[in-house]
């Protein structure tokens, strides 16, 4: 897919939650899963793919994201199970 990617990151279910956008999905979660990513996702082993949503433009990819990291924790994990109730790994499914 052409665009951005804004995604959700968990290091368990309801655990600590991290916020990114990127312009290759794949690329980005291998990057936090073998430690070259910031520190913040090193720090608190956060590397499951819980979340992940396309959006055509930049801009509207970052006005989301920033949107999403001012929401109340409760409403993040309200998202990722509207959509992942189990909190599984995204990533196989995108990775294809």
């Amino acid at each position: 897919m052409d665009g951005y990617w804004v995604y959700i990151l968990a290091g368990r279910t309801r655990g600590t939650l991290y916020i990114g956008l990127t312009g290759n999905l794949a690329r980005r979660i291998v990057e936090h899963r073998e430690d070259r990513a910031d520190s913040f996702t090193r720090n608190y082993s956060v590397k499951r793919l819980v979340h992940a949503e396309p959006i055509a433009a930049l801009d509207d990819a970052r006005r989301h994201e920033h949107q999403l990291k001012g929401w109340r924790r409760q409403w993040k994990i309200e998202l990722i199970e509207e959509s992942n109730p189990d909190w599984a790994d995204l990533f196989d499914s995108i990775n294809r």
